[in-house]
């Protein structure tokens, strides 16, 4: 019952499974009473640990998914192959000037303050990588729309020699006739692949989106829009030099499929 579902869905009022969900579970299901303590006993033994989840949507269809992995990816591979395409995995996404991570010392009880500015600002970013090592980006102050996209695909082609297989989730702009339009203008030139519905776990590029706010975001306090944008620039390039880092990202568990 932990291992294959929430402990909402067995009508308990927890959201994730912790001692005292597993508590209150062996008490309604067995009339077995034992203490948070025993419980992580219990845990231990049966090989559970406690793990950060993984957010997924409920919407998101398995079949698809399975599709993806076992037919649809391995026919695309295979036609990339042939055609001695490049496949990317390409992404976009805001940035915010209040986002933070990490962790800094401070005497017990006492919260460490880190000096900022009070104002708001945010730019974004579009992105692809492949599993050679390949980034390419572009930082953006205007909202993602589908002349920013053309944008980024223009000068996404004018530094790619080989036909491009773009994969990209289902963003309404992705979608739409203007670019479904283009990119049969230029149907020699790029070949663009929706995956399924809400499966960013699927996606590569969502790590390295991870990497940028957590490194090039999280760790700094940026006094306005230029200087975050210019930190970001930076730290993208210094990624892009570093072709392992970019193709490591292939190595985690739910993208592994498509590091070859």
């Amino acid at each position: 019952m932990i291992t294959d579902g929430c402990p909402d869905q067995l009508k308990l009022p927890f959201a994730l499974w912790t001692r005292e969900a597993v508590a209150k579970l062996l008490a309604c299901k067995f009339g077995v009473k034992v203490s948070v303590w025993t419980v992580g006993r219990y845990l231990q033994n049966w090989g559970l640990t406690p793990q950060k989840p993984v957010r997924r949507a409920f919407e998101q269809n398995p079949e698809a998914v399975r599709r993806w992995l076992e037919e649809e990816y391995p026919g695309l591979k295979a036609a990339a192959q042939r055609e001695r395409a490049e496949i990317h995995w390409g992404d976009q996404m805001g940035m915010r000037s209040d986002h933070q991570t990490g962790r800094s010392y401070g005497l017990r009880g006492q919260t460490p303050v880190v000096p900022g500015t009070g104002q708001r600002f945010s730019c974004n970013m579009i992105s692809t990588v492949t599993n050679r090592g390949q980034l390419s980006f572009m930082l953006f102050r205007e909202t993602f729309t589908i002349p920013v996209f053309l944008k980024f695909l223009r000068r996404l082609l004018r530094h790619r020699k080989s036909r491009v297989y773009l994969i990209v989730d289902r963003h309404s702009v992705h979608k739409s006739g203007r670019v479904a339009t283009w990119v049969a203008r230029h149907h020699k030139r790029i070949r663009l692949i929706l995956l399924p519905a809400f499966s960013p776990e699927l996606n590569p590029d969502e790590l390295l989106n991870q990497d940028v706010k957590s490194n090039a975001i999280g760790r700094v306090r940026p006094s306005n829009q230029k200087e975050m944008m210019d930190g970001a620039r930076t730290y993208l390039r210094s990624t892009q030099a570093h072709p392992r880092i970019v193709a490591n990202f292939f190595q985690e568990e739910h993208v592994r499929y498509a590091a070859l």
